[in-house]
C-alpha cells in the first residue's frame, strides 16, 4: 500500500492523481499506524513549516516519519516536506523540525530576484541514482518556495538548482527521497520521478495494479 500523508495541508489530490496515472493505488491517511504499515509513503508539503510541525506532532506523525527513516523505509517528501526533515527552520521566527537531515532551512537572501521562487527551473543532478532513470540532467521541475535546506553533510544532496545562488533542491538518503520542487506539477519528468521511486526504491511491494 502507498500511503499519502494527510496533515491538513492541500495538494493531496494532485499527488494522488499522479500516482494513479502510473497505475498505482494510494491511500490518503492521517493515521500514523497506516504510515508505519505502508510499503511506500509520500509526504506532500504545502504551507509553513511551523504549522506543518504542529500538525504532525498533534497527529503523532512526527514519530511515525522518524521511525520510517530509522528503518530505512521508502519515503518521498515534497516541498515543505523536505524542509521539516531538517534540524530546524528560520521560517516564522524559527522552529525545531524533525532533525532527520542535520542542517537548517534558510530564506533566500534579498536580491533582484522575486521571492518566493515560483515556476520552472533546472535541477542539476549531483549523484547517480535510480531516482533519475530516464530523466536528463538539468531537466526542468516546478518550484514554489521562499526557503531552502542547507544540509551539514553535502553527500545527501542529490540535486542543485540556481536561483540567484546554488541551493539544495533534492536530497537522497537511503530509501528517503526529498525534493524542494513539486514532481506532481512537473509534467513528464515529475511523473517519471514518482515512477522511479515506486519501482526502483519502493519496489514491487508498492502494489502496482494492472491498467
Amino acid at each position: 500500500m502507498i500511503a499519502v500523508v494527510d496533515y491538513g495541508a492541500g495538494n493531496l489530490c494532485s499527488v494522488v492523481n499522479a500516482i494513479s496515472k502510473l497505475g498505482y493505488k494510494s491511500e490518503v491517511t492521517s493515521n500514523p499506524k497506516d504510515v508505519l504499515h505502508a510499503d511506500a509513503v509520500v509526504f506532500p508539503g504545502v504551507g509553513a513549516a511551523g504549522d506543518t510541525m504542529r500538525e504532525l506532532t498533534k497527529l503523532g506523525m512526527s514519530e511515525a516519519l522518524t521511525q520510517l527513516i530509522s528503518d530505512d523505509r521508502p519515503l518521498f517528501a515534497i516541498c515543505v516536506g523536505i524542509q521539516v526533515l531538517f534540524s530546524g527552520t528560520d521560517e516564522g521566527g524559527g522552529h525545531k523540525c524533525l532533525d532527520i537531515i542535520p542542517g537548517n532551512v534558510r530564506r533566500f537572501p534579498s536580491s533582484n530576484l522575486k521571492i518566493p521562487h515560483i515556476g520552472w527551473n533546472q535541477v542539476k543532478q549531483s549523484i547517480k541514482h535510480p531516482i533519475f532513470n530516464g530523466i536528463p540532467d538539468e531537466a526542468n521541475f516546478y518550484f514554489v518556495h521562499s526557503y531552502f535546506g542547507e544540509p551539514n553533510d553535502n553527500s545527501v544532496i542529490a540535486g542543485i538548482t540556481e536561483y540567484g545562488m546554488p541551493f539544495c533542491s533534492m536530497v537522497v538518503k537511503g530509501n528517503l527521497v526529498a525534493t524542494q520542487f513539486h514532481p506532481e506539477k512537473s509534467g513528464e519528468y515529475g511523473l517519471k520521478m514518482y515512477s522511479n521511486f515506486l519501482e526502483k526504491v519502493a519496489g514491487q511491494k508498492a502494489g502496482r495494479r494492472k491498467l
